[in-house]
């Protein structure tokens, strides 16, 4: 009698843990995770939109779990899904000290360290080196900003990023170090700018989801092979492609 109840027990718990719901999270970050309504927070799935969501969505449809997304402050997805089993966070880079703490399901998407220079410019790079003898418009506390700057670059960095496109239109800096979509969606938002000329993409960081630790390898497994289906049959690309990749 108690192994029936052992086995029937222990039944239930298989069965809940396989069917339990993962919690998502995701941070405003046009065009790649973004609310519908541009408020900085979502409850529900619906109200959330951009590339990595669209890419996130078909895969998580082609694995067959159970899932909720919200949208939520960076800091706060990468804790909550540090701290709980269950828990997922996209899109995020995976970088040194990210890397032991979360398994990791993609690359979703890859943001394009950029370099934009005004509608019209002549401006003309070959490779980074070139634009030491300009001045590059930054974002205050942003990796591709810090890294120009640390090597030395002439950076004028704010606090408010969606000003530099219209501080390029200005003639206040050369060039604008953004990524190469969130760049000219942010230029066309925030200042009303159009058509700035990329003129050099110098690297290229990948976006994953970052699970929990402790979350069901099978169901990592089935998220993993759903992502590598969406790589072989193209879907993928052409999801990337609608968004201007």
């Amino acid at each position: 009698m108690k192994g029936k109840i052992g086995l029937l027990f222990s039944l239930l718990l298989i069965s809940g843990y396989a069917n339990a719901e993962l919690r998502i999270y995701t941070e405003q970050y046009p065009p790649y995770n973004m609310t519908t309504n541009g408020q900085p927070f979502a409850h529900s799935q619906k109200d959330i939109t951009g590339l990595c969501t669209d890419v996130l969505t078909a895969v998580l449809e082609g694995a067959k779990v159970e899932y909720s997304i919200k949208l939520r402050d960076l800091s706060y997805g990468l804790k909550r899904t540090e701290q709980h089993s269950d828990h997922g966070i996209y899109c995020v880079s995976r970088t040194a000290d990210r890397d032991p703490a979360f398994n990791w399901v993609g690359p979703l998407a890859s943001i394009k360290w950029s370099l934009f220079a005004k509608p019209g410019s002549s401006i003309d790079l070959k490779n980074l080196e070139h634009a030491r003898k300009y001045k590059i418009g930054g974002y205050k506390g942003d990796v591709m900003t810090t890294y120009l700057a640390d090597k030395g670059f002439n950076v004028s960095a704010i606090s408010n990023n969606g000003l530099n496109a219209r501080r390029l239109v200005q003639d206040q800096i050369d060039l604008w170090v953004a990524d190469g979509l969130a760049g000219p969606y942010l230029a066309a938002d925030a200042s009303d700018v159009t058509d700035l000329e990329q003129v050099l993409v110098f690297r290229e960081t990948p976006m994953y989801l970052a699970i929990n630790k402790n979350t069901d390898p099978k169901v990592l497994s089935a998220l993993q092979n759903s992502y590598e289906k969406l790589v072989s049959s193209g879907d993928l690309e052409t999801i990337s492609r609608s968004y201007g990749f």
